[in-house]
């Protein structure tokens, strides 16, 4: 699994921080950590098996954003994610971040963004990867907050930016409040994901489509237990972006073999899969596809189908796609 090229669709910049990093940073710029112990950092910023809940799971970034607010630990940050993914033969990855998170020690959200296209750029060059990133709108964050990243952003589509996202905690009926924000996007020439039906309903999902014209959706999960949702997922072909181990930490689900993964799949729903944050639940994509590979015995035809189909989605140029295409 590990030989086989890879796509990343849903991959959390500030999730996926490596450890040292985060213990060699705070040494050089005198941060107080409650330890700079391997160990210790690990369980600041790693799940634990019985994490209850997605609010618990998002408490493990408060320290990774904590070594994420000068230029250059952005770029390295951003450099390590994309080398640790080039290194599992990740082909093309889609890294999602809010810039707003990043603005403490006083950068604008343009520099924050330069910063993460700056590692990301001398990365692909570096290695054979690709790679384009979504700018996050934090969902606990004002409408206004939403809309100026959006135009802030907007200089550098066509330049690595390709979409924008809601993400953070999840509340029923979410979307209507972000309407007027994501539609100023979507002018603006963003493509739209949005993270919906993971720690709330199916209802979700379908606000997420109808009144956000989302194209892809974070998640999704909970159209399992919603006929409407599911049927509405199937009918426009809108992508599910799913994420099995970080799905049982924040108890989306209760156990693996109860994962739908392979049930929509062979449904025909457009599906993806994808770490969400490394760091943050100890994974690789490698590790995540195994997962589906030995609980729902995944045939080598079924790998081909789920990666062409998850080039076919990508927000990439169809140059990038074509290349992603000859490499299975």
């Amino acid at each position: 699994m590990r030989k086989l090229p890879k796509i990343e669709l849903h991959c959390h910049l500030d999730g996926s921080v490596r450890v040292e990093t985060i213990i060699d940073i705070a040494k050089k710029e005198n941060l107080e950590l409650p330890s700079y112990n391997m160990n210790d950092i690990k369980k600041l910023v790693q799940v634990p098996l019985d994490c209850t809940s997605l609010d618990e799971y998002l408490e493990k970034f408060d320290l990774p954003n904590k070594v994420m607010q000068t230029k250059e630990n952005i770029k390295r940050i951003t450099f390590e994610l994309v080398e640790d993914a080039a290194n599992e033969n990740v082909k093309y990855i889609e890294i999602r971040f809010a810039p707003m998170l990043h603005m403490e020690k006083g950068l604008s959200i343009k520099e924050v963004i330069q910063s993460v296209l700056d590692g990301m750029n001398e990365a692909c060059e570096m290695y054979e990867i690709k790679a384009n990133l979504i700018l996050g709108c934090m969902r606990n964050m004002s409408v206004e907050d939403a809309e100026l990243v959006a135009k802030e952003g907007k200089e550098f589509i066509g330049k690595g930016v390709v979409a924008i996202d809601l993400c953070g905690p999840e509340e029923e009926g979410f979307a209507i409040k972000y309407k007027k924000a994501i539609d100023l996007a979507r002018d603006l020439g963003y493509r739209v994901t949005i993270h919906a039906g993971e720690a709330a309903s199916g209802k979700n999902v379908i606000d997420a489509i109808n009144l956000l014209g989302a194209e892809r959706i974070g998640h999704g999960i909970n159209i399992k237990d919603m006929k409407e949702a599911y049927d509405l997922v199937k009918s426009t072909n809108v992508t599910l972006e799913m994420c099995p181990t970080s799905n049982l930490h924040t108890k989306a689900i209760d156990k693996v073999n109860n994962y739908p993964f392979f049930n929509f799949y062979k449904d025909e729903l457009s599906v993806t899969l994808n770490t969400d944050n490394r760091t943050v639940s100890n994974v690789d994509l490698t590790n995540e596809l195994n997962i589906i590979k030995e609980n729902f015995n995944t045939s080598e035809e079924d790998y081909k189908r789920i990666y062409l189909n998850s080039v076919d989605v990508t927000f990439a140029g169809e140059d990038t796609k074509v290349w992603l295409r000859s490499l299975i």
